[in-house]
């Protein structure tokens, strides 16, 4: 098992779900009813960027050659063990055997090779589609061996292998797998109620019949806050990974619920759109990050479960250098900044918000934080849809909250068209250079430097390293107790 470093944000549509039997949740030990705040799109999780899409799919329909545990080591999944060479470029994995698709169709070299070159395809929409496309040779030596070389070397490519948007699927139905999915995973579709639920069924043809204890699961789709509780409470829900934190207090001294605190590799930003004027001006934007007090963001979004951040790292994850003193509370710096700026007070800004508490909820303490030092933000709400159109898509914001829970996404400040527009030749020749550093001394130092690199030019505000609350029945287990990636392992559960 190997150690790996623990990486846009949760994104669909959500809405008020139909009543589910409470005697689904409370007297069916072969079952689980488990909700969700957003409902995600498609079941396909290499073509879009909502992270809800695996939080239903991944482990459960679909596999890939690795698994990320809740501690962030990795271990075999599709792939029995690999092999890496000196230089650490190319990788020979050993593929398990008598696995197949849920359709019947056999698991082999061909299908992962089929799935990486279609992930890395020109025409992809596989938002991790950079690591697929710097695989420069994919060999199918024979069914159960295969070799990638990568142009470049990646110190994180086995937990990337392990990552929703490295799912192996079956070529013949991978063209439907939104809404039709097949993998070789434990669990199987059995339907979908849009704007309600998705149901899982324990698929009869997994490998290992023993693997999993719970034969079905419904994903309940639960956007309100005060729903969320109520279902809880009602025993229509069984387990709440990541519910509104001001729904905690009313759980923690119940005898029939468990409350887990995780660990988490968000972060939770105040993005700022670096193109526009006269947010391209780092004076501006320093501006911003100084108006803020991160510590009264993190009780009014996120009801205190929180930790500040200075830069797009969070504590716990390797290499982790404290930035928060770079653009500190100060909102009489903030003032001569933007005086120093050229900037005219009132500055009118809008600032876009999408569904989840912690944006709406903190969209109002940072738009009252901002018109203290001349800034007016008008808030604008959205649903994710919208916000995936046209924040992440068109570009069309100022200013926006979100968390991005990927553990590895340093990546994203490389790419000149990434809808925050962040281009820095300096980022790039560090980033470089961490990528390629073999030694983990060496790449520990460069990801501190672009820590700082990334506070000092203040292209976002950072706010906060959010700690994510689950509730549970409490003679539910296995639940995951961190969370590097955002999973549902529905095959860990059982009833005690």
């Amino acid at each position: 098992m190997l150690n790996r470093r623990t990486v846009l944000t949760t994104a669909a549509l959500a809405s008020l779900p139909l009543a589910l039997p409470q005697a689904l949740a409370q007297n069916r030990k072969d079952s689980v009813v488990l909700a969700m705040t957003l409902e995600p799109p498609g079941l396909d999780p290499t073509a879009g960027a909502a992270s809800a899409i695996a939080e239903i799919t991944q482990y459960n329909i679909y596999e890939t050659l690795t698994k990320i545990n809740s501690d962030g080591t990795v271990s075999p999944l599709l792939a029995e063990g690999w092999e890496v060479s000196p230089d650490l470029r190319t990788y020979t994995f050993k593929l398990r055997r008598g696995v197949k698709f849920q359709n019947g169709e056999p698991f082999n070299a061909q299908a992962v090779k089929f799935s990486f070159q279609r992930a890395g395809a020109e025409k992809s929409t596989n938002k991790d589609k950079r690591t697929f496309s710097s695989m420069d040779a994919i060999q199918a030596v024979d069914d159960h061996t295969l070799v990638i070389v990568n142009k470049e070397l990646d110190p994180d490519f086995l937990f990337l292998m392990g990552q929703a948007t490295a799912i192996i699927v079956e070529p013949k139905s991978a063209d439907t797998n939104a809404t039709k999915p097949v993998g070789t995973g434990p669990y199987k579709l059995d339907s979908w109620t849009k704007g309600s639920s998705v149901t899982l069924s324990k698929w009869d043809g997994y490998r290992n019949p023993s693997a999993a204890k719970i034969r079905r699961v419904t994903f309940r789709f639960i956007a309100d806050p005060a729903a969320q509780v109520a279902a809880l409470l009602a025993g229509d829900v069984d387990v709440f990974p990541r519910v509104t934190p001001r729904s905690v207090p009313q759980f923690t001294d119940n005898p029939k619920f468990q409350v887990l605190l995780s660990g988490s590799r968000a972060k939770t930003i105040l993005a700022i759109n670096n193109k526009k004027k006269p947010l391209d001006d780092v004076r501006v934007r320093r501006a911003i990050a100084a108006a803020i007090d991160r510590k009264a963001v993190i009780q009014g979004a996120g009801d205190g479960y929180g930790v500040p951040i200075g830069s797009h790292y969070v504590p716990g994850a390797f290499g982790y250098v404290d930035t928060t003193s770079v653009n500190p509370y100060n909102p009489e710096k903030a003032k001569a900044l933007l005086k120093e700026a050229g900037v005219t007070t009132p500055l009118e800004l809008t600032l876009t918000l999408p569904p989840p508490p912690y944006a709406r909820q903190g969209g109002e303490v940072i738009a009252s934080q901002l018109a203290k030092v001349g800034i007016t933000a008008k808030l604008q709400n959205v649903e994710w849809a919208q916000w995936l159109s046209g924040t992440y898509g068109a570009k069309n914001y100022d200013l926006t909250i979100v968390s991005h829970v990927e553990p590895f996404d340093l990546g994203n400040f490389d790419k000149p068209d990434y809808y925050w527009g962040y281009q820095s030749p300096k980022f790039k020749d560090l980033y470089n250079k961490y990528k390629t550093s073999p030694r983990p001394a060496d790449r520990a130092k460069l990801v501190g430097e672009i820590q700082r690199l990334l506070a000092e030019d203040s292209v976002h505000a950072f706010l906060y390293q959010p700690q994510w609350v689950t509730v549970a029945n409490k003679n539910l287990r296995g639940l995951w107790k961190d969370m590097p990636i955002f999973v549902n392992d529905v095959s860990a559960l059982s009833w005690a």
